[in-house]
Order: structure tokens, then C-alpha cells, then sequence
């Protein structure tokens, strides 16, 4: 049945930051995008107004050539590239808000996500990509950087190169049930959300911490980029400023960095409180010198080692976690390689 262009603008309109329009059209990939990201923040919503005549061309151009099978490879697209490199690090912080307690998840965890949104977008439309070449330079470049949020950046970028090196058209598939193709989606949509949700319902401390010292990592990294840092807080900016400006207020153009200093603000005032809790966890004073946290880390992991303390394990346990994460805190960060003072 042919794909109707009017019904198209109007599923556009209704449910457009939820993918219904793609939905209609066949186009899940592209679906599954809009649900996880509302639309790309509202904004690539907004750009396919323009877009889906050729979308609705597409999908009946597809209808009609179900068993053809297209060659050639696809002409690059640095829309493309940069949307798998944003969605990329889009999934990477998402996993590193709701999965970082995992053992292994800056080997397994953060780059099985990073890839999988960078694979996402190189599937959308008529594309895709090869799996296992971008998932393995995914996983590959993970142990260069292990122990780092800032990881996401080059694990995207790396695995963004090896999908755009890797795309092809995708080949016929016979087509499914509505009720299949909801099932596939629902699925994703909870294998995304439902870590997210449960974090943050069940642990809201831990993710809010989560959520500071990923943001505060990367203003941080951004200083040495002054240029890269003012380019990224103003697309992390636009959807709030599209939002604003179509409910027409009148204070839109005044303050252009405002709401992004307030989060700054917010991030450093959060972690000032950090480092206070971790000078009373070892019991120091604040100001006191590198030297003297580690030695009084040392000091306290003797005392409360789960292995010296048999007869309170439990307290031991807790105590002994505490210290860890109070020595952390008030360790000396790493910069980035070959930077400078």
C-alpha cells in the first residue's frame, strides 16, 4: 500500500519527536532514533519538515523493489558522520549515568553503547554499516582510554570512521508485521530506558553524582578547547533556545551563555560539596596537601579492610567503600596527554 504524504505530515505533527512518522514509513531505524532522543532535541524534527516528500518517495520507491537488491556503495554524508559521532557519545553518556558501577564496563559496557549509536544512525534510511567492524573499533580503542569518561569522544569518532568506511545499502528484507516491528522496537526501547529509569529511581544520589562528574569531566576537558568548547555549548544549547523561542519569549536573545553557566555553576558547586564530604570521611582539613590524603588513605584502608575487621564485615565493607571514593574525590585529576600548564 502506498505511503500517503498528507498522512505523513500529519503523524509529523501529532507524534513527530516520538518517530511515528517513520514508523508509517518503514523506516524503524529512524523511529527508534526520534524515541531515544525526542527528535534530536526537537531539532532534526523541525529540519524534516523539508524532508519528508523525499522520505515518503523513498519508502514507496522501496515497496515497489522489495526483491531488489541495490549495489554500489553509498556517497558520504558528514550529516551523517556528525549525527553518528552525537549519537555516539549521546549512548556513551547515557551508560555512563545508569551502567558505570559495572566491573567491566569501560571494556565491555561503554563501548558496546557508544557503538550501537553510532551503528543506529548508520542504519537509518536505505544505509547501514558493518556490525562487527564498528562494534571491534569500538572495543578496540576502549583500553586506550580505560577509566576515562572522556573515552566516548574517541571511541565515537573511531567507530563513526569505520562505519562511514564500511556503508552499503541495505539489502531486501521481507516485509513484517506491524505487531513484530513493535515488539524490535519496544525491546530497544527498554534495553536504553530501563537501566536510565531504574538508576535514577532506585539510586537518584549515585546518578545525580554520575550526572555532575560526567558534565563536570567534560567542561573540564574543554578548557584546553576553548573554541571546540564554545562550539559544543552551543549546540547542547539550541534545542533549550528552540523551545524558548517558540513559546515566544521575549528574554531569548539576552544572556547568551546564561543557562549554560547556571549548569556550570551547578556542576562546581557539586562537587565543591564532594570534596568537603571526602575531607570529613578522612578526617582532614581542607587545604590539606596530597601527601597527607594519601597518607591518611593508607592509614584508614589498614583500619577498615573487610579482611581485618571479621566480626563486622558488613561496617567494614561500607567504611572501607567510603575511603575509596573520599581518596578519589580529593585525588589530583589526569590531565589530558601532551597537555601544558
Amino acid at each position: 500500500m502506498a505511503k500517503g504524504l498528507l498522512v505523513t505530515y500529519v503523524l509529523w505533527a501529532v507524534g513527530g519527536p516520538a518517530g511515528l512518522h517513520h514508523l508509517y514509513l518503514g523506516r524503524d531505524s529512524h523511529a527508534l532514533l526520534w524515541m531515544l532522543t525526542l527528535g534530536g532535541g526537537g531539532l532534526g524534527w523541525l529540519w524534516e519538515f523539508w524532508k519528508l516528500p523525499s522520505f515518503v518517495a523513498q519508502a514507496n520507491r522501496a515497496q515497489g523493489q522489495r526483491q531488489s537488491s541495490r549495489g554500489g556503495t553509498p556517497p558520504v554524508s558528514p550529516i551523517r558522520f556528525a549525527a553518528q559521532m552525537i549519537v555516539g557519545i549521546y549512548f556513551g553518556l547515557v551508560a555512563l549515568i545508569s551502567l558505570s558501577f559495572m566491573a567491566s564496563f569501560y571494556i565491555v559496557g561503554l563501548p558496546l553503547a557508544v557503538g550501537l549509536g553510532v551503528l543506529l544512525v548508520a542504519a537509518v534510511g536505505n544505509q547501514t554499516s558493518d556490525f562487527k567492524n564498528t562494534l571491534g573499533a569500538a572495543f578496540l580503542t576502549s583500553p586506550i582510554f580505560y577509566g576515562r569518561p572522556i573515552a566516548i569522544l574517541p571511541i565515537s569518532l573511531v567507530a563513526s570512521i569505520t562505519a562511514q568506511k564500511h556503508r552499503r545499502y541495505k539489502a531486501s528484507v521481507v516485509s513484517e508485521t506491524l505487531s513484530v516491528r513493535l515488539y524490535r522496537l519496544g525491546l530497544a526501547y527498554l534495553a536504553f530506558t530501563g537501566p536510565l529509569a531504574y538508576s535514577a529511581l532506585c539510586n537518584t544520589a549515585a546518578t545525580l553524582s554520575y550526572v555532575a562528574e560526567t558534565l563536570d569531566s567534560f567542561l573540564s576537558w574543554f578548557n584546553f578547547f576553548p573554541l571546540l568548547g564554545r562550539l559544543m555549548e552551543s549546540v547542547l544549547l539550541l534545542p533549550y533556545r528552540v523551545w524558548r523561542l517558540l513559546v515566544g519569549d521575549r528574554g531569548f536573545s539576552s544572556g547568551y551563555f546564561q543557562e549554560w553557566e547556571k549548569l556550570y555553576e551547578f556542576v562546581r558547586s557539586f562537587q565543591d560539596e564532594k570534596r568537603q564530604l571526602a575531607y570529613q570521611v578522612l578526617g582532614l582539613l581542607e587545604g590539606a596537601t596530597n601527601e597527607e590524603i594519601h597518607q591518611r588513605y593508607r592509614e584508614l584502608v589498614k583500619i577498615w579492610h573487610p579482611d581485618h575487621n571479621p566480626h563486622q564485615t558488613e561496617e567494614a565493607q561500607r567504611h572501607f567503600l567510603e575511603i575509596q571514593a573520599a581518596y578519589e574525590a580529593l585525588s589530583p585529576p589526569r590531565k589530558p596527554t601532551g597537555s601544558t600548564q
